[in-house]
């Protein structure tokens, strides 16, 4: 409501260095990059080989920004009111993948059985697919 306080951030938000983003994409940003934090360690204990010294502290850091993570998510989610809200429309609206409320547990392959049942004939098959399970979807997805 502050007038001046509107003008200043104005001029701010012009400033060539901010290239006109508004001042909530600043404050957004550090939150989007701690919640891809844990996928980014998951991908580098999966590169690092097992046998390697490395490879146990790959997998201390993940679990090291794990935590930070959860406290964090913990914290926003005790400020937000509408956490949840976007699940009654899930399947009218696209799926917001990227979520500062969503992590990834776990991902792998897997072997799909698929039932194909003919007209005259009943057979199974497998597939394989790749999972991710976040904190709150699972999702299953196909090699191309």
């Amino acid at each position: 409501t502050n007038p001046v306080f509107k003008e200043v951030l104005s001029r701010i938000e012009s400033h060539e260095d901010c290239r006109n983003l508004p001042m909530i994409s600043f404050l957004i940003l550090p939150m989007q990059r701690v919640t891809r934090l844990p996928l980014l360690m998951d991908t580098i204990c999966q590169k690092t080989p097992k046998d390697s010294a490395k490879y146990e502290n790959c997998k201390q850091a993940l679990k090291e920004v794990s935590k930070v993570y959860c406290t964090l998510f913990s914290i926003v989610k005790k400020f937000s009111n509408f956490e949840g809200l976007e699940c009654d429309f899930l399947a009218l609206q696209p799926f917001p993948l990227v979520s500062s409320s969503r992590w990834l547990v776990k991902r792998g392959e897997l072997t799909a059985y698929v039932e194909d049942t003919g007209l005259f004939s009943r057979r199974t098959s497998k597939q394989q697919v790749y999972f991710f399970l976040f904190n709150d979807v699972l999702i299953i997805t196909k090699k191309k």
